[in-house]
């Protein structure tokens, strides 16, 4: 197999693309879509989530210490883009796009309720890694679509139709 250098930005590929919703100390909701995301930990159950320092989501995160990750489908295509494209400084996204929202069981932040997984975490660190200050957050609560739960409480991924 012939190999050739390719792009170093997203080498890490595929991953699933997710919303990252938070609140601010003032009860200011919002979400943005974010491209740095993954596991880290599974004892205790850890996800991380890049965030660039200028996005108007940081620092409610920075100073909430908490975030809620949303794996989105396929049918909230429109809206992802939308989040991802559109700044809170500009106009009220949330409200633009008519997203459905559901107070978290353990954290302060909103979840995204047409999203079929909602991860609920609690900051434990942070590093700055370049562009993207990466948030450590310890998974306190996941809420999946019942559909895709087994018996033994896992989430089968396969069910979802990913963006």
């Amino acid at each position: 197999m012939q190999k050739k250098e390719a792009n170093k930005k997203g080498a890490l590929q595929p991953s699933p693309k997710v919303l990252v919703s938070c609140r601010g100390l003032d009860g200011e909701d919002n979400a943005l879509a974010v491209g740095y995301c993954g596991n880290c930990s599974y004892a205790p159950p850890m996800v991380m989530v890049g965030i660039v320092p200028t996005r108007y989501s940081y620092q409610m995160i920075k100073e909430s210490g908490c975030f809620v990750v949303n794996i989105a489908d396929k049918n909230y295509q429109e809206t992802f883009d939308y989040l991802g494209r559109i700044s809170k400084k500009d106009s009220d996204k949330l409200k633009d796009m008519k997203v459905k929202l559901e107070e978290g069981k353990v954290v302060n932040a909103p979840i995204l309720s047409d999203c079929p997984v909602n991860i609920e975490c609690t900051v434990v660190d942070s590093i700055m890694t370049g562009s993207h200050e990466m948030f450590i957050g310890k998974v306190e609560y996941v809420h999946a679509s019942e559909k895709l739960i087994d018996e033994d409480g896992n989430i089968d991924f396969s069910q979802i139709n990913f963006i």
